[in-house]
């Protein structure tokens, strides 16, 4: 079995994921083979917090050129997670606003 710090990778830092921290949206980088299901549970043990929603989407990775040579980004999976509205905030991100 997994356990939550192999399902969550990493933070996602965008214009667009700082939007929607006052919506209680949350958005993480994921392992590749995790469903919403194992990701939900590891916000809640990881932050202490109730899930209310998460939706997944697999990025491709971008063509990227360094003169004559050319190769591709890895791929990645994110997930957007929504808290319930009596969940308290994740403190990462809200240290950031």
């Amino acid at each position: 079995m997994k356990t939550p710090q192999d399902i969550i990778l990493a933070p996602v830092i965008t214009e667009n994921s700082m939007e929607g921290l006052a919506i209680k949206k949350y958005t993480f980088k994921v392992a590749r083979d995790a469903n919403k299901i194992e990701i939900g549970k590891a916000v809640e043990s990881l932050f202490g917090v109730k899930v209310k929603a998460v939706n997944t989407m697999n990025c491709k990775g971008t063509l990227k050129r360094m003169g004559k040579y050319q190769g591709y980004t890895p791929a990645f999976k994110k997930a957007i997670v929504t808290l319930t509205a009596d969940s308290k905030g994740i403190e990462f991100f809200e240290s950031m606003m």
